[in-house]
């Protein structure tokens, strides 16, 4: 593997073990604490988890022009936390095999969208697009730790250095 395609393998596992550890915490909250409006972008867990869901889904169909596409940033994609989850770990599967099918050939070229919002097309190299995606999961992912502390709980440790060095120790 090369050095891009390193540095994507690793977010892409970042990714399915921060998640698993919000939605370990998520669990553990009441179905009021989980539905809460705690002052976050999409207001609750339930509403960031969705958002969440729902824009890897969008991101995913603009990378591979496949898979199911909610055409709303808000979407709820699954009202109960369980079903939320089984789509989530799917979808993180689906992430890591994406980005291990990607070749320099393919992390060189670009892609082509229109967003949910705007009928314009736009034209984005395939690396800032990655990381702008990598990007926008950790910044909710932030706002769902918010919410955690918001309601008194023990958020879980989601900093990339530390998957990174749990990796590293083939703990992650």
């Amino acid at each position: 593997m090369g050095g891009m395609k390193d540095r994507y393998t690793t977010f892409a596992g970042y990714n399915a073990w921060a998640n698993r550890r919000l939605y370990d915490a998520a669990t553990a909250l009441s179905d009021a604490e989980y539905r809460a409006d705690k002052g976050a972008f999409f207001k609750s867990m339930h509403g960031t988890l969705n958002h969440l869901l729902a824009t890897d889904r969008i991101w995913m169909k603009r990378f591979t022009g496949e898979g199911e596409a909610p055409d709303r940033l808000d979407a709820i994609v699954h009202e109960r936390l369980a079903d939320l989850r089984a789509a989530r770990e799917a979808e993180d599967r689906r992430i890591v095999a994406y980005v291990g099918g990607l070749d320099e050939a393919r992390l060189n070229g670009v892609i082509r969208y229109r967003r949910v919002s705007s009928p314009e097309e736009f034209v984005q190299k395939l690396t800032p697009a990655l990381d702008h995606w990598f990007n926008h999961q950790t910044h909710h992912r932030g706002h769902a730790h918010m919410i955690l502390t918001s309601l008194g709980k023990t958020a879980p440790e989601l900093d990339l250095l530390y998957y990174q060095r749990v990796a590293d120790a083939g703990r992650a």
